[in-house]
Parts: structure tokens; C-alpha cells; sequence
């Protein structure tokens, strides 16, 4: 996609994907399955819309069961994930749900377990940023909620779901670019972005002795909903032209990262964090 593709919009927190102009690739045809997530079953957070469908749709052509964890406004998007994935012939349990609170992290843990019959991977993507040109222009309570929602979630889920899981199990976080990039607009992001590169590397020495492996994946400018929602309009057009590569990402070129940290060809990756940021340096 040339980065002249993307004109400029705005859409309302949270933001649907059908509103999206163009419509982003997920891999609904794009993506071909190799047989390397048989038999698993994956629990998604912010699986309805842009990377977390896209993963959800790879794991699902890869063989994999899903149980997509989404807020209840996201409905519509969820129903979509949903039929993407049974058209590839797997099972996708949706929850309902907001991560802000250690009682619903752990109550969609055991809703995904109940659904799919046990747990082999977690990866937790749900994430909130909106963008402020002023550090006064942050309102109260943003700051907690970012936080709640990108780092004590992803805590919380994977502390209730260590439990179901097993040797060859693995965790994968979602961090950003802007953990090695920050950008002053999205300072409180940013920040839950580094802290949940800290996270993945003491989660893999805390839990490689039980063969369960935790990595991270950071992209950088990928078409999701998250962009229309939080820039306005004139910030969106021509949204990731930055890169070396000239133009933003795809949730599915997210996904392929998702598949391979969750997969057997892993095996001996742990405690990493793996850049897909179209040439933008992560270190």
C-alpha cells in the first residue's frame, strides 16, 4: 500500500473497522495456513478489530481454536473476527469484556478455558492510546486508564492463566515502537509500552523453568482502528510514511510474528522482543 492510500479521517473511541478507508488487511484471503498452530487453543485480548483479528484469523488458518477477548461496544467487529475464523474451520469463543479490573481479567481467563476446553497460548493485545499535542491537554483519568487497560490487564491475564498452562506454552505481549521511539503525543502509552517490554523479560525468566515461554511483539505504524480514533483527521493522512519502508503496516504482517512465537519453530525463543516496524530500529 502506498502511503497516499491513507486520506485523512477520524472516528469515535473505540472506532469500527468498516469505517476504515481502505479497509485494512487482516489475511481474510491474503493469509495461507501451514499446519503450525494444530490442536492449540489461543486466547486473544483485543481480538475483534486490526492486529488481534488478523491473529486470530492466522491462528485460526494455522489450526488453531480462538477465544477472542473484546469490549462489549465492539460488538460488530467481534461477530466479524468470529466468522472469519469458523470459515477457516475452527471454533472462536467471544468474551465480552473490559480488562481494567483483576475480577474481569480473571473471569475471561476461565470463559476462554471453559470454551475452548483448556489453554496452549495467551496473547494479550488489548491496548488504549489517545494522542495530546500538551501535557495539559491530558485529561484526569487517562493516565489510568492507559495503564489499566496495557499493563495491569496483561498482568492480570497472565497470572490466571499460568495456571492452565503447560511445557510448550507460550505468552505473547503486544509493546510498540513507541517503547523505543517515544513520541511526546502518546507519552502515557509510550510509557506502558516500555514497561511491558520489562514485564516480557521477567515473565520469560520467571516461567522458562516451567517451559512456558514469554516474548513480545512491537510494531510500529499499522493500519488499525487505534489510528483514526486517536489522531485527528489531518495526523492520519499519509499515516506511516516515516518508515524506511514508506508506508504503515497491515494487521496481517503483525500476525505472522504472532504465529511464530506461538509456534514449535519458537522453540528456544524466549524473553525477546521482536520488531515489526517496517525498518524502524528496535534496541
Amino acid at each position: 500500500m502506498a502511503n497516499d492510500q491513507i486520506p485523512a479521517q477520524q472516528q469515535q473511541w473505540p472506532g469500527t473497522t468498516k469505517d476504515m478507508t481502505p479497509a485494512p488487511d487482516h489475511g481474510e484471503s491474503s493469509y495461507t495456513g501451514r499446519d503450525r498452530l494444530v490442536g492449540k487453543k489461543a486466547l486473544i485480548t483485543g481480538g475483534d478489530s486490526g492486529i488481534g483479528r488478523a491473529t486470530a484469523i492466522a491462528f485460526a488458518k494455522e489450526g488453531a481454536d480462538v477465544a477472542i477477548v473484546y469490549l462489549p461496544e465492539e460488538q460488530a467487529d467481534a461477530e466479524e473476527t468470529t466468522k472469519q475464523v469458523e470459515a477457516a474451520g475452527r471454533t472462536c469463543v467471544r468474551v465480552p469484556a473490559d480488562l481494567r479490573t483483576q475480577e474481569a481479567a480473571e473471569q475471561a481467563v476461565r470463559q476462554a478455558v471453559e470454551g475452548l476446553g483448556g489453554l496452549d497460548t495467551v496473547v494479550s493485545n488489548a491496548g488504549f492510546q489517545m494522542a495530546h499535542q500538551s501535557l495539559e491537554d491530558f485529561p484526569d483519568g487517562q493516565i489510568e486508564r492507559t495503564f489499566s487497560t496495557n499493563v495491569f490487564a496483561t498482568f492480570w491475564v497472565a497470572k490466571a492463566a499460568v495456571p492452565h498452562l503447560r511445557p510448550g506454552s507460550t505468552i505473547t505481549i503486544t509493546t510498540s515502537i513507541q517503547a523505543f521511539q517515544p513520541s511526546q503525543p502518546l507519552l502515557d502509552y509510550a510509557a506502558t509500552k516500555a514497561a511491558l517490554n520489562n514485564l516480557t523479560v521477567n515473565l520469560a525468566a520467571e516461567l522458562g523453568p516451567q517451559g512456558i515461554r514469554v516474548n513480545a511483539v512491537a510494531p510500529g505504524p499499522i493500519w488499525t482502528p487505534l489510528i483514526p480514533t486517536t489522531f485527528p483527521g489531518e495526523k492520519v493522512e499519509g499515516f506511516g510514511s516515516d518508515t524506511p519502508l514508506g508506508r504503515p503496516g497491515q494487521p496481517v504482517e503483525v500476525a505472522t510474528a504472532y504465529v511464530y512465537l506461538a509456534s514449535d519453530e519458537a522453540s528456544y525463543v524466549s524473553g525477546t522482543v521482536l520488531g515489526v516496524t517496517g525498518g524502524k530500529p528496535v534496541f
